[in-house]
């Protein structure tokens, strides 16, 4: 099983001038899930190199298993830290691919073409697409058949609600 993960390469909450990127453990869990399966996994972002890792999913509070495997794990902060360009990687070279969720995937993902038709690459073949949190953010301009790729489906992910209880209902790019 040949699984690509797509890391946000954004690193700035809108106009707050605070910092942002993937939530670590929405790229930690998945990804040691995968690996232990005996899953072959790619990662890319747009830019490729090291993706930006949002600050506050990594405060002590936030703290995980998978994430502190992932501080004793060299061999993986290298591949995290070499990311593919997203626009080197074709789906007919994976099985699935996946998005970690975290605010950056809402500015540059949802607007970025490679990503975009990656996903309806991956859709057209039948192979599974899959997103967490804020992530799901990246089927917005995504279409099947000139529809929506969401038209009819149940789509989850971080709420308006939840935004709202962060206070960054004003910040995101769009809402729900």
């Amino acid at each position: 099983m040949k699984i690509l993960m797509v890391l946000t390469s954004h690193n700035k909450l809108g106009d707050t001038g605070k910092p942002t990127g993937f939530w670590l453990e929405e790229f930690t869990a998945p990804y040691y899930a995968f690996k232990d399966a005996g899953a072959e996994v790619t990662l890319a972002s747009p830019k490729g190199g090291q993706p930006p890792i949002d600050p506050k999913s990594d405060e002590p509070g936030n703290q995980t298993e998978t994430m502190e495997r992932f501080k004793k794990d060299p061999a993986t902060q290298k591949v995290l830290a070499n990311t593919v360009k997203l626009a080197e990687v074709k789906a007919q070279d994976y099985d699935t691919v996946f998005y970690p969720g975290g605010h950056g995937p809402l500015w540059d993902l949802v607007n970025d073409k490679n990503s975009i038709d990656l996903i309806e690459s991956f859709y057209n073949a039948g192979k599974p697409v899959a997103a967490v949190c804020h992530a799901p953010g990246v089927l917005q301009k995504v279409t099947y058949q000139g529809q929506p790729i969401v038209k009819g489906k149940r789509v989850t992910g971080f709420a308006n609600s939840e935004e709202e209880a962060v206070g960054l209902t004003k910040v995101v790019p769009f809402s729900r």
